[in-house]
């Protein structure tokens, strides 16, 4: 039994690109400027606090200006670029994103800084959302799987080479580029997208049936959610007014978006999109993807920078040549896969991949190396070319195209919100589980142990050698052993965080067993001659 196609929302109907390598490629900068983004303040923030001259909480709020802004606007772009067309969407804010880039290395009054980042999070948060609608409405049914698929492929790759870029614009090129990069590729999308998407006329009729309370409650109340769970472990969650403030109004907002949905006569994203059996098993079996991902992007960084000691610069190599290289392989797959067999089973061994990788995980010790996580980059590198790409064309097989503005808005919402929910839930788990371990293995060190004694006077002993005075050398003898304490406690927590990414692949693999097959469309593999003819005969 197969299941309806989605319909609901605004229709629509876009005019076929002439030039679709050219609007594949404004897909693809489009999507990287925003990936990249969050690399950025993942890895370069330490520098970049260093280079604003921020104090820790200084560089907290910055890094929630730049992000939290998307997710006010992401929501509405499909909508936007539905009614206006991509090239005023697109263009415009990618000149204006240009100017900001290049101005913001150039600030240091922070107000300014603040306000200089909140704009360019605005503007980011089209890119994404925008691209998504050159392929549905601009660019032949042919190349639709291709152009879903680099879509896809820049949320892998970016967030690996990222790790690379970040530190050779840092140690070499001069931190400043780690924005004014971002202003020569915006350029280059403005002239790609005014070569490859058609001229395209204002939809009066849409704008005039336009739910802009629905968008701007949703947005609104997201981008708090987003800010508070942002700030969520560094203002201890509840027990901040502001965390509290932030995650209730969000939340007051989105049910107020909820009833207005119900009550307009023509909603912009009816919640009704999300009805259907197989778009509702999709979007969680997406989240599990989001945790399970997780192994990756935060799990292996977290080990070789807290408990390996190292910098972006000197684990950037591993995610380039091991992860972000085999996606040039692995999503191409993906894509000669998908024209041939049901996504669901592309799925399957994506998130099987994403297993196997967890297990290798939570098989780390405190020697292991970046050489020790070649073999898990590598099935990881699988997982993400196999995983959200296939997730992708599922989901989308299960709309109409043509109606695909309020679906899309939702998608949105899972890139931004659920991520950070997800990544929030990570780190407050990987710092509970490290409290937790520092206690235990606490407990069986203390004074007057035989082990303990020895080892605080083998240390004590070395320190003695290196000039150090008995006093002294005892007290850095103490220190070292905390440190060691704290070293375990951390590799037993990331073990913890990879047991999550596990049971996380398990249940989307259980999800994607409930799925149903798509409707034939664009994006399904065609049913061969004699299965059609046995079909029409029962």
């Amino acid at each position: 039994m197969t299941s309806a196609t989605i319909s609901s929302g605004p229709g629509s109907a876009g005019h076929t690109s002439h030039r679709p390598l050219l609007a594949v490629g404004a897909v693809l900068l489009g999507a990287f400027i925003a990936s990249f983004d969050v690399r950025l303040f993942a890895l370069g923030l330490p520098d970049l606090r260093g280079k604003f001259g921020l104090s820790f909480d200084e560089g907290a709020w910055l890094t929630t200006a730049s992000t939290a802004p998307q997710i006010l606007i992401a929501p509405a772009v499909a909508w936007l670029a539905t009614v206006f067309g991509l090239r005023r969407v697109l263009i415009g804010p990618s000149l204006l994103y240009v100017v900001v880039s290049l101005a913001i290395p150039l600030v240091r009054d922070y107000q300014m800084l603040l306000a200089l980042h909140l704009v360019r999070g605005l503007l980011l948060g089209i890119f994404v959302p925008a691209t998504i609608m050159i392929v549905l409405h601009n660019m032949p049914m042919k190349w639709w799987i291709v152009g879903l698929a680099a879509y896809s492929f820049r949320l892998s790759f970016t967030g690996n080479a990222g790790v690379s870029l970040v530190g050779f614009y840092v140690d070499h090129v001069g931190w400043q580029w780690l924005y004014w990069q971002d202003a020569v590729v915006a350029l280059l999308m403005a002239l790609l997208t005014w070569l490859g998407t058609p001229a395209q006329d204002v939809n009066r009729q849409l704008m005039a049936q336009a739910d802009w309370g629905g968008m701007l409650l949703l947005g609104a109340g997201l981008a708090l959610i987003y800010a508070g769970c942002d700030q969520g472990n560094r203002l201890d969650w509840f027990e901040s007014g502001t965390v509290t403030g932030l995650i209730v109004a969000g939340g007051a907002l989105v049910f107020a978006f909820l009833v207005n949905e119900a009550l307009v006569p023509e909603p912009w994203a009816s919640p009704t999109v999300l009805f259907s059996r197989n778009v509702a098993l999709v979007l969680l079996t997406m989240m599990t993807y989001m945790v399970t991902s997780l192994s990756n992007t935060m799990l292996v960084p977290n080990f070789l920078i807290v408990v390996a000691g190292l910098r972006p610069e000197q684990i950037g190599q591993l995610f380039l040549l091991y992860v972000a290289l085999p996606l040039l392989v692995a999503v191409p797959a993906a894509v000669w896969l998908l024209r041939r067999i049901d996504a669901r089973i592309v799925v399957l061994l994506g998130l099987t991949s994403f297993a196997i990788a967890a297990w290798m995980g939570t098989r780390i010790t405190q020697e292991w190396a970046p050489a020790n996580f070649i073999p898990m980059a590598l099935v990881q590198a699988v997982g993400q070319g196999l995983t959200f790409t296939g997730l992708l064309i599922f989901v989308l097989s299960n709309a109409n195209p043509a109606r695909a503005t309020a679906f899309v808005a939702y998608i949105q919402v899972m890139r931004l919100d659920v991520i950070e929910i997800a990544v929030t839930a990570m780190t407050t788990w990987l710092r509970v589980r490290q409290q937790v371990h520092s206690n235990l293995i606490g407990l069986h060190v203390f004074a007057g142990d035989g082990e303990v004694t020895r080892a605080l006077g083998s240390l004590t002993g070395k320190f003695i050698q290196h000039s150090a005075a008995a006093e002294t050398a005892l007290a850095r003898a103490m220190g070292t052993m905390a440190s060691i304490v704290r070293r375990e406690a951390n590799v037993l927590s990331i073990i913890d965080g990879f047991q999550v990414a596990f049971w996380a692949a398990i249940i989307g693999l259980l999800l994607v067993s409930l799925m149903r097959a798509a409707p034939a469309g664009p994006l399904t593999p065609p049913i061969p001659a004699n299965r059609g003819g046995n079909a029409h005969q029962g």
